[in-house]
């Protein structure tokens, strides 16, 4: 059995060009929505209430998704921006979809399109793990 490491493993250079416009487009919309957050928008607070959380959990998510946002910009570190943007985004499927089942295809396809992104940058997260390792 012989394994690749992942300097070896390549992607054909249209995959790796629609991975990053991917990235990119999620990057936008985690900034989007992280906007109203940070900056408090009342607009925002039902959904942080309804679970508990109020304004100072909704100012961290909003933080959390707009950091998420720029690290989907990297290189080096948008395979655990992607993963560490499931969480939140199956955190905000089910609220939206608690509060709001008309609208959950929103969030609901956000989530799916960053998965899709945490698994084909799945490998560049494991090297960056043993990086931090070393």
């Amino acid at each position: 059995m012989t394994t690749t490491s992942p300097a070896t493993r390549t992607r054909p250079a249209a995959a790796t060009a629609a991975l990053w416009v991917l990235q990119v487009l999620l990057a936008v919309v985690f900034a989007l929505i992280a906007l109203p957050k940070m900056l408090g928008n009342p607009i925002a607070v039902d959904p942080f209430d309804l679970i508990g959380i109020g304004i100072p959990g909704m100012v961290v998510v909003g933080w959390l998704e707009f950091a998420g946002a720029i690290a989907l910009l990297v290189p080096r570190l948008c395979g655990l921006a992607s993963a560490c943007q499931v969480p939140l985004m199956v955190g905000a499927t089910v609220l939206t979809a608690v509060q709001d089942p008309e609208l959950v295809t929103i969030p609901a396809l956000t989530l799916v399109l960053v998965c899709v992104v945490a698994w084909f940058r799945r490998h560049d997260t494991a090297a960056l793990v043993r990086m931090v390792r070393r």
